[in-house]
This record gives C-alpha cells, structure tokens and sequence, in this order.
C-alpha cells in the first residue's frame, strides 16, 4: 500500500522547485532593493495572538490548525500560523519596537483548514510590512512595490482593486444596526460574501437606500472619489474623514501613475484592516492583496504605531508566471564525466573550478546524463575534452582554466 501525502498538501518536484525559488528571489530581490530587511517567525504561535483584538475574521478563525501544546499541566492552545502579517506585528513589539520606521518582509508558508481535499491547505507568501509610518505615501510605496514584482515576473494584466475599511465600518454603522451585527456584516464583506449587502437592504430599507449604493461603489479615479465626497459632506457628514483619507491615497496613486479601481465592497479576509485595502488580480486571478492595520499592534501592548503591509500568493504565481523565465542558471550546466577512474580527483577538481566560475557542474555517475557542456576526463596530456552545443567535437585541454576560458568564449563572454 503507497503511503499519500496529506490532504490539501503538495510536494514541489525539482521543476516545480525552481519555478518556486525564481518568484520567491524576484520578492526578495525587490523588497531589499526598496530597503526591507528579512525576518522569519515560527511555524506555531500562540492562539490568543489570533484572537485578540479580533485580528482574524471568525471565518479564519473555523478554518485554523490549532492544538494543545503540553507544558506540565498549563497547557496552552497553539496554531499554525494562519496568517503573515500577524506573527511580524509580534515580532516588532518584541523586539524592534525601538526602531521608528521598520521595514520588513517574509517568506513563509501559512496553513488554512479547507474541507475540500482539492484546495490547498499550506500555502506560501511573500509579504512586506511597513511598520512606523501612517502617510499615503507608506499605502502608495507597498502597492508600487508589490506592482514592480509582478513586472520583474514578467506578467501582464495586472489589475488593483481598492477598498477603505474604514470607511465600510463607517457604513455599516449608519444602518443602525448593533454592534455585534456590525461586526458580522463587516466579517462576511471582508470574506468575499456577496449576499451580505443584499440581506443588509431586507433589513433596514430605508438606510439601505442611502449606505448600499456607497458601499457597491465602482471606480477608476480620484476625481470619482471625489465627486462622492462632496454629496457625502451633505447626506452623510460622519463618514466624510474615512472618505478623505481614502482620497489622499487614491490621488497619489493617480500622481504616480498607477491604475487601479475603487470596489468598496470586495473582500479581503482579515479584520485588522483599518484604511486603505488593496488586493491584486492577475488576468482575474488573485495573487495578493494588503492594507492599513493601524490598530494591530497597539492591541498587542506595542504602542500607537501605524502599519501597512500586504502579500504576494507564491503558490499563485509558480501557475502564472512564464516558465521560460525560470530557466536554467545563467551559465548552465556541466556535466563531467570520468573516462579513466585514476583522474577521479582531477575531475572533481574540475568540477569545483567550474562551481567556482559560476557554472553548475555535476559527476556524471552513470554515463548517461546530459548538460548543455559536456567534458570528458580521460588520460594523457590533454586529459579534458569539451563537447556540447556549440563546441567542435573532441576540442582538448590540458588544464581546468583552459577549459573554463573556453566555455566563456564560447558563451560570449
């Protein structure tokens, strides 16, 4: 009987390996030319951080890996990390409170329970967090940065959608409902329900005529924005800061040339956004999404510190991404292969010299395998023989360094 990989886990084949590793390198590449700095969090964290402060919608919450982790008799309930952003929010109250502006990003894999075995239960992001600074220009410089990756991936179609989730709590409360209901509505709008605003009109009509058509805006400009902020200034005067603060991101992105389009409504899956949120779709594919959560880490006892920060869906893009991107080391591939067993040393010596110019050179073990260069170790005074794509048959060198010149020349270099 085969043994299975568990439900909704996936294993990464070597090619799926190398996909993987040259979208993860484009977002580290990126987020550290735009001054992020690397961190890393554990796999399980204690449930209460999820918890508290209402940081994860109760969707999110069904849906976590958590158990109880033994300590003596105390023992508390731990989880899988569900979510990036959340542990980093820890990480700096304890550690690099002291810093004024913190950015940082992750790679990491977080773990969501999905009753279909066809959905991914492990998942792997990339985000950045930018911890310290609460300014349009902190909303502006994520979202340029997750566009840049996508660019430097190599995809097109890229769409922003943005939302204010100040704004739609703002909403909701001109509705007159409850808070706890409040909270509900505005759990099911970030967990994408669609039928929430519909139920939100059956039950309060009259307001519903007035908040809904707000709260289903479309648009593609400030200057839209900003023509539904002069007709709220009159009907609806208390949402009116929400609003404002949503302008002051949207016209930057304008000044900056970014397109994006303004779906208040669209859902993102986590209730410690306060402002801006902003998701991103590839050719109507969703790939990652972010926002403002300037109420997280006050709630963890780490002051009034503002933050924003978002994720790119790794597992997402590896579908998406031109493959012929991710292709083989810059130098290629050397494969060395032993003629005479006395020159074993000289080939692995070889093998290291071409390791060390940057090539990858692999004992060929069994005869039988391939490279774009192929070089034969045998015996005499020319003891390497260079084969391959654009190398006349049977050239010979006496020395690994002629060998190495030899490949460059070759490749133009």
């Amino acid at each position: 009987m085969k043994i299975q990989r568990a439900k909704g886990m996936r294993d990464l084949t070597p090619a799926e390996m190398r996909v993987f590793r040259f979208v993860e390198g484009v977002c580290r590449d990126c987020f550290q030319k735009w001054g992020y700095e690397e961190v890393r969090t554990p796999t399980i964290e204690y449930l209460h951080l999820f918890t508290s402060a209402g940081t994860l919608t109760p969707g999110r919450l069904g849906k976590v890996y958590s158990f109880l982790d033994w300590d003596g008799w105390s023992g508390e309930r731990v989880v899988l990390r569900p979510d990036g952003t959340i542990p980093v929010a820890r990480l700096y109250t304890e550690s690099l409170h002291s810093r004024k502006i913190a950015r940082l990003f992750y790679a990491a894999n977080i773990f969501i329970f999905e009753e279909s075995p066809e959905r991914p239960r492990e998942r792997w992001q990339c985000g950045a967090e930018l911890i310290g600074a609460g300014t349009p220009l902190a909303d502006a410089e994520l979202i340029a940065m997750a566009l840049e990756v996508l660019e430097r991936l190599g995809l097109d179609g890229v769409e922003v959608r943005l939302s204010h989730a100040g704004l739609v709590q703002s909403l909701l409360k001109k509705l007159g409902l409850s808070p706890e209901a409040q909270h509900r509505v505005f759990d099911r709008i970030l967990d994408g329900d669609a039928q929430a605003l519909d139920e939100l009109g059956k039950q309060s009509p009259d307001l519903s005529n007035a908040v809904r058509p707000l709260l289903c805006l479309n648009g593609e400009s400030a200057s839209f924005l900003r023509n539904q902020l002069v007709l709220l200034r009159h009907s609806l005067p208390d949402v009116c800061p929400c609003v404002e603060d949503f302008l002051r991101t949207v016209t930057l992105l304008d000044e900056l040339g970014i397109r994006y389009r303004i779906s208040l409504a669209s859902g993102a899956g986590f209730e410690y956004y306060t402002g801006v949120i902003f998701q991103i779709f590839v050719r109507g594919e969703k790939v990652g999404g972010g926002g403002r959560y300037d109420a997280l880490i006050p709630s963890m006892g780490g002051g009034d510190i503002p933050a924003c920060g978002f994720a790119l869906y790794t597992d997402r893009l590896m579908e998406i991404v031109p493959k012929e991107r991710c292709g083989a080391q810059e130098r290629g591939k050397v494969l060395v292969r032993v003629l005479v067993s006395a020159m074993a040393p000289r080939a692995f010596a070889l093998a290291d010299e071409l390791r060390r110019a940057g090539y990858v050179a692999e004992i060929d073990l069994d005869g039988g395998g391939r490279g774009q260069w192929v070089v034969e170790v045998g015996g005499g005074p020319s003891p390497f023989t260079l084969t391959g794509e654009s190398v006349a048959l049977g050239q010979s060198f006496g020395e690994a360094g002629d060998v190495i010149r030899c490949l460059e020349e070759r490749s133009g270099r």
